[in-house]
């Protein structure tokens, strides 16, 4: 009998373990390696004087691919991880005072549009019918499909012209609605898997389409539990997971991987290697030994990347059921703003703050009588703005919290029961996050598909990738989308 085939995952992010379950349910022996203390990736978490803090990401959304791990070898979801739904999606504040409750409820969205931006119904009705033509083009039919040669580009482009793939999403939300409003509410989704609404392509308006279509979901316990549901799935299944030791190098025999190392001393060979870490890292560091990491690491680093987050996670005494889960407090700037962030390279004294409070949805993220917040606020990433964070980081924590003040919670710093910040620098010592990016390589059209990082390598052939930095991109739909592209690969390369 023909022993089983064995695979390696580096990194328990979203996408490493929907990599690690798909190659397990397929007989695959996969075993997932982590460096951190415990799984998660980006959405590790913390827990301090009886209040839960979550890293991230806060929203899931397109709940069937999830569903569809368990699915792979008959086991049910809801087993492991309950779904407690969002609404409203998000309340959008402007500085004026103006509210906008965006959702899937049609008919209030409809009420709040009449309200706020009452002129271009019609508009959002014909960028609603593109939305949903995009989403069917770019995720649907192109999200897991891996784009490794430039022939699989060329296939793509009709579709990618027809939907206008080369101008922004602003710019295609501003061709159907006038109100400026509406076009933030409309474009500012980007933002969350780390584009500019002026500069990401318009196929991420299909964002707007898959929120209407699935719903706005969190995860009781914290984005945390969805994960350790997913490594419950995993072990059950038999994978085999070793966490709290980084793996230092993927060693390689001509053009093929073939022992992981780690930290520790730890030396496994394996049929194939797949990275869920920082693409950078994973060229740069972990095949520093190869001539293929060495030149493939120098064409990264003349990419563009994502910005960098500050997080401010702080719990507070007293219940807030007025504040929604989720809130997006725009600044007095817009494009600006943006600009300082992806170009300028500065950091402004006004910002927009990400608002996530759990625990209006889901109490058990905090002490009884108590709430659980975290403020994000993107900046420029390092290789923009090289500050000393450690220096900056609490004068940028006190003055977000100064704003909730002033916006929301009038007495916030009398009610802070714990509190800490988490800045880029942060994200590079503890991701390994090229240039403190929290969203990878910048989702332009130049750094879209084809030319993203490759689910399979294009010289060591059997060194995999999934995640943010491959194909299709951040996001929970996106790199669960990038694993189901590169189990693909490696079930069908391991099978010759």
């Amino acid at each position: 009998m023909q022993a089983a085939k064995t695979a390696c995952v580096i990194g328990a992010g979203f996408g490493g373990m929907a990599l690690a379950i798909r190659l397990q349910s397929a007989g695959i022996e996969t075993t997932v390696i982590e460096g951190r203390d415990k799984p998660g990736g980006r959405a590790y978490y913390w827990e301090k004087d009886g209040f839960t803090f979550d890293g991230g990401p806060t929203v899931v959304t397109d709940p069937p691919c999830l569903e569809e791990l368990w699915a792979l070898s008959g086991h049910n979801m809801k087993d492991d991880v309950e779904l407690m739904k969002v609404m409203p999606f998000y309340r959008l504040n402007w500085p004026d005072g103006v509210n906008f409750d965006y959702s899937n409820d049609d008919a209030h969205f409809r009420k709040e549009m009449e309200r706020v931006a009452p002129g271009d119904i019609a508009g959002y009705d014909r960028f609603l019918e593109y939305s949903a033509g995009v989403c069917q083009e770019g995720y649907v039919r192109l999200g897991t499909v891996p784009f490794l040669d430039f022939k699989s580009m060329i296939k793509a482009a009709p579709s990618l012209a027809k939907y206008q793939a080369w101008r922004s999403v602003y710019s295609i939300v501003s061709k159907y609605v006038k109100s400026e409003k509406l076009r933030e509410a409309l474009s500012f989704h980007t933002l969350l898997v780390g584009g500019n609404p002026m500069k990401t392509s318009a196929i991420y308006a299909l964002i707007h389409k898959l929120e209407k279509d699935g719903g706005v979901w969190w995860t009781r316990g914290g984005t945390n539990r969805l994960i350790a549901g997913m490594v419950r799935l995993f072990e059950r299944l038999g994978g085999t997971m070793k966490v709290g030791d980084p793996v230092v190098q993927v060693h390689t025999i001509g053009n093929r991987a073939t022992e992981v190392e780690t930290q520790s001393g730890f030396k496994q060979r394996f049929d194939a290697v797949a990275s869920n870490a920082d693409i950078m890292h994973s060229y740069r560091d972990l095949l520093s030994g190869t001539k293929r990491g060495k030149d493939h690491a120098r064409k990264l680093a003349r990419k563009s990347y994502s910005p960098g987050l500050f997080v401010v996670h702080f719990g507070l005494e007293g219940t807030w059921p007025g504040i929604p889960h989720h809130m997006i407090l725009f600044g007095p700037r817009y494009k600006g703003l943006l600009d300082d962030i992806y170009d300028n390279g500065v950091l402004p004294q006004d910002f927009s703050i990400y608002l996530h409070h759990p625990t209006v949805t889901d109490p058990s993220m905090a002490p009884k009588g108590k709430s659980t917040f975290y403020a994000l606020v993107p900046v420029a990433h390092m290789g923009k703005l090289a500050v000393d964070w450690d220096e900056i980081g609490p004068i940028l924590e006190k003055r977000i919290l100064d704003e909730i003040g002033r916006r929301l919670i009038p007495d916030i710093h009398d009610r802070i029961v714990t509190k800490f910040h988490y800045a880029p620098k942060d994200f590079h010592q503890d991701l390994n996050a090229h240039l403190g990016s929290a969203f990878s390589l910048e989702p332009v059209l130049h750094q879209s598909a084809y030319f993203r990082g490759h689910n399979r390598d294009d010289v060591i052939d059997n060194f995999y990738l999934t995640g943010a930095g491959t194909h299709p991109g951040a996001g929970i739909p996106g790199v669960v989308g990038s694993a189901k592209a590169t189990a693909g690969l490696m079930i069908e390369d391991l099978a010759k």
